[in-house]
């Protein structure tokens, strides 16, 4: 696990988060890569920010958990940028997505924000 990863993301959290990505791709509005996701949660219009975890070197995105927490910004982590740039229809592989609307992925969203938080508790208690 990298060591900006602060909570193991479970298998089936990813894949809503690949799926949420795909969703607000096509009926709503995605921020691709580093520097856009950045500027979309300074600017508090991301509703939920996805982060590869293969991301060498580390530095590239190690800031963004802290950013995400000091802006109430829910995050997630992904296992690879290969599938997170494919999901964001990239035919590149990308280090982060910020969703900004939602489109039909409102639900999974709130669903995945929701779990992701119980996530961080249960890690923070352990």
């Amino acid at each position: 696990m990298a060591s900006y990863v602060k909570f193991k993301v479970p298998k089936e959290i990813a894949e809503q988060a690949y799926q949420s990505v795909e969703m607000a791709r096509n009926t709503g509005k995605i921020r691709k890569g580093v520097n856009e996701t950045t500027k979309a949660v300074e600017r508090a219009t991301a509703k939920l920010v996805v982060i590869a975890e293969d991301v060498n070197p580390p530095e590239i995105v190690a800031f963004l958990p802290l950013l995400c927490e000091e802006k109430n910004t829910p995050y997630v982590y992904v296992p690879t940028k290969k599938e997170l740039g494919t999901a964001a229809g990239l035919k590149v592989a990308t280090a982060a997505v910020a969703i900004v609307e939602p489109g039909n992925g409102k639900d999974l969203i709130k669903a995945i924000a929701d779990k992701v938080e119980e996530l961080k508790k249960s890690s923070g208690e352990q």
